[in-house]
């Protein structure tokens, strides 16, 4: 089974890791959720908390298949031992995600030059480097970027995919109600 580990810290938008936790979990990815915060409970930039299941420090020496960042925030880039997880993740070339305004922690460790990724419109400064896209949702080599709360369900069905193959990350759209994209997701 795979296994993801998706953090919040004060701030993270609550669409976006909630939803993507959702769907990961649908699909049977073992997803635990980290707060990078000092305690479990994590207040969202729309003012809803929630119970992350796992500390940071809990977390901290274990290996995932994925890292997903949700955006909402770019405090991220302030959490020293949350960079250097992300660091070893992409040494090993581990998967990693972040959506909204979390790419800016791949542009800080300098990991999208030359890479095409996206982020939350008017943030591009934060990924200075990478190639432009289009597209509502990139993947480029083991990192997957996206815009938005509004792109959230392709997202997860892409880390989805990436995780469980085309055929689970379809079942699940199928179930939430979501349509593939013209092309990727």
């Amino acid at each position: 089974m795979a296994k993801a580990a998706l953090f919040v810290i004060s701030g993270f938008e609550e669409t976006e890791a909630l939803c993507t936790a959702d769907i990961l979990r649908r699909g049977g990815v073992d997803t635990v959720i980290v707060s990078l915060d000092a305690g479990l409970g994590v207040t969202g930039r729309s003012g809803i908390t929630i119970q992350a299941d796992r500390l940071f420090g809990d977390v901290a020496g274990s290996s995932f298949d994925m890292l997903v960042i949700p955006g909402g925030t770019t405090a991220y880039i302030g959490h020293e031992g949350f960079l250097k997880m992300v660091q070893r993740q992409n040494e090993i070339g581990g998967k990693l995600a972040a959506i909204c305004a979390a790419p800016a922690v791949f542009g800080k460790l300098g990991l999208l030059h030359g890479r095409r990724a996206l982020i939350y419109p008017g943030m591009e400064e934060w990924i200075r480097g990478a190639a432009p896209s289009d597209g509502i949702v990139e993947t480029d080599g083991n990192i997957t970027t996206s815009k938005g709360p509004g792109t959230t369900v392709y997202f997860a069905l892409r880390l989805l995919e990436l995780l469980c193959g085309k055929e689970e990350a379809d079942g699940v759209a199928r179930d939430f109600i979501a349509q593939r994209p013209a092309g990727n997701w």
